[in-house]
């Protein structure tokens, strides 16, 4: 018996899913992987704008601003094969839930009673595999395209280009400031399939190191892609981000999404 069937993290009943690309199963399993992580507070009104939503709402963070996640990965040993990752989401509540009074601290609520999530509004993948699980299991909004992902001790890199040219829609570098170790934090997504809102879980394990953005900055590129489009909107380009995070050590469990009543 390998190491990973010994895992309780892994022992899992698991569900098959049919896709255009082949059969999955649910949850599925991310084995070995890193991830970089950036937070940035954006405008209320843009954030909605971008949303563009009747079934979720924009959190309303201190002062007034959203919150817009960027998370890079690179995913070198899951159940769907090899892969690198960026998402870009919005912190949301399902639309008519009260909104959190204390928003930071209920990103860390328990998942079984979070009603804080993400709602991705892009998620380019560099596999067809990848891609089709998220669109046809969740409705993610995914694309593939070319993804980099460089992270070391001398700092981080990472660039998306546009599928349809060599512009690049997105880069994200520099080297974060000075941080604390912490936690892999668990994610809520909302994602609309179906006519239907979903709420996924997203169980994660891993020490990684939170840290002050020093010299991290994201340059939205000359592309065209709707997903630059967006970027732009939200005024992201050049900007610092409030915090980073970033890890060698991520696992995880993507679970099958819940219908939101």
């Amino acid at each position: 018996m390998t190491d990973r069937q010994q895992d309780p993290f892994f022992q899992y009943p698991l569900t098959p899913f049919k896709t255009s690309e082949g059969t999955i199963d649910l949850p599925i399993l991310y084995y070995d992987n890193s991830n970089f992580l950036a937070l940035y507070e954006i405008e209320l009104d843009k954030a909605s704008s971008v949303l563009n939503s009747q079934a979720v709402e924009a959190v309303k963070f201190p002062g007034g601003k959203a919150l817009l996640a960027i998370a890079t990965y690179e995913y070198r040993d899951t159940a769907v094969g090899v892969y690198n990752e960026v998402g870009v989401a919005i912190a949301t509540v399902p639309a008519g839930t009260p909104q959190p009074k204390q928003p930071w601290l209920a990103m860390y609520q328990a998942l079984d009673t979070r009603r804080l999530g993400l709602t991705v509004i892009d998620l380019p993948v560099t596999t067809a595999a990848a891609c089709s699980a998220g669109k046809e299991v969740w409705g993610f909004p995914k694309f593939i395209t070319d993804i980099s992902f460089s992270l070391s001790k001398t700092g981080f890199s990472s660039t998306t280009k546009d599928p349809e040219g060599e512009e690049s829609i997105l880069t994200i570098s520099g080297k974060p400031g000075a941080g604390l170790p912490g936690p892999q934090l668990d994610l809520v997504l909302y994602s609309e399939h179906k006519d239907e809102l979903l709420r996924t879980l997203v169980v994660t394990r891993g020490g990684g190191r939170l840290c002050l953005p020093g010299s991290i900055r994201a340059s939205v590129g000359t592309s065209t892609h709707p997903m630059a489009q967006r970027l732009r909107e939200l005024g992201i380009h050049g900007q610092k981000p409030k915090l980073v995070f970033y890890s060698d050590a991520l696992q995880l469990r993507l679970n099958a999404g819940a219908k939101v009543d």
